[in-house]
Order: C-alpha cells, then sequence, then structure tokens
C-alpha cells in the first residue's frame, strides 16, 4: 500500500502537547498505534496493526539515517531523531522520535517503543537541508553505495560529534 502513495504538498503540523506512540515487534511490525498516531498517518487501527512501521515513510526521508536508527537500537541504545513521516494521503508531517528497545524479564529485545513529538522550526532548518543533500547522494550512488555514502556525508556533517548529541544539541 505505501509504494502506490504519491507524496503531496499538504503539510500537517503536530500540536505542542501532541504525543505519537507506537510500539513494534523486532522486525518493525506495528502492535501498537495511539490515537494520535492513527489521526496524523491517516490510516485506521486496523490498516496500522501487523503492518511494517515503514508504512509512513517519506520518500525525503534518507536511508542513512534510518541505518543509524537500526544500528543504534541493535546495539541496545536508543535512538533520538528528526523524521519525516507521510501520512495515507500522501500528506507529511515532521517528528522528533525517540526510539527505544523493549525488553522482556529475562532482558531479551522484544520489540521497540517510540514516541514522537513537535519538532522546532529551528531544529528543521538545520536538519532539512542535511537531508536533502543525504538524500541527493544517495540517489546519485548505486544501490549498494548509496547508505554508505549517506551515512558518511552525516558524518563528515557532524564533525565527530555523535547523532544523538546533534540532534538534541539542536
Amino acid at each position: 500500500m505505501k509504494n502506490k502513495i504519491q507524496p503531496t504538498r499538504e503539510e500537517v503540523f503536530l500540536r505542542d502537547n501532541d504525543f505519537i506512540v507506537s510500539k513494534t515487534d523486532l522486525k518493525g511490525r506495528i502492535i501498537y498505534a495511539n490515537k494520535i498516531f492513527i489521526e496524523f498517518s491517516g490510516y485506521t487501527q486496523d490498516e496500522l496493526l501487523n503492518s511494517q512501521h515503514n508504512i509512513i515513510r517519506h520518500p525525503d526521508m534518507p536511508r542513512g539515517v534510518f541505518e543509524l536508527l537500526w544500528k543504534t537500537l541493535q546495539s541496545g541504545e536508543e535512538f533520538n531523531g528528526y523524521v519525516k513521516n507521510m501520512s495515507k494521503n500522501g500528506g507529511s508531517y515532521w517528528v522528533f522520535a525517540n526510539v527505544t528497545p523493549s525488553y522482556d524479564h529475562q532482558k531479551n529485545p522484544i520489540g521497540y517503543y517510540s514516541v514522537r513529538r513537535k519538532p522546532s522550526e529551528a531544529a528543521l532548518s538545520i536538519i532539512e537541508p542535511i537531508y536533502k543533500e543525504m538524500l541527493a547522494v544517495e540517489k546519485n550512488a548505486g544501490a549498494k553505495e548509496a547508505i554508505g555514502i549517506s551515512t558518511q556525508l552525516l558524518t563528515n556533517k557532524l564533525q565527530g560529534e555523535d547523532y544523538d548529541q546533534f540532534v538534541l544539541s539542536i
């Protein structure tokens, strides 16, 4: 369903007190979506549950950011980052996301928990040009090299600063 949706110029904005919450299993399939997630995504709860979380991935998002997200989560760390999502109608909305691994009683990973909130305009004015540049190098690179080149560009832009520290500072 996701691949057939064409992005539009429509953009919606989270309200100051909105929190989008979701839980996924280890493979990224949605097992919980709160009402705010349903509202902004435009999907019904039934459409979201058991779907891959990337159902809302906007094509303006560089794959290098998601590579960083997965590496961070698989190392047992939490991920903070800015993400542009796409709703069912093709519109977009930006979020500041915190994603953390979830564990069972034996400390085995069982999934991921994500809380997203409204990003600041100042932060988006910094992150959007970086993401556009990452996306451009991904499109110009071959499929095998795209993520690596994009991730390297981000690393170079951060000048030794950790992505998590960077996004929390802007």
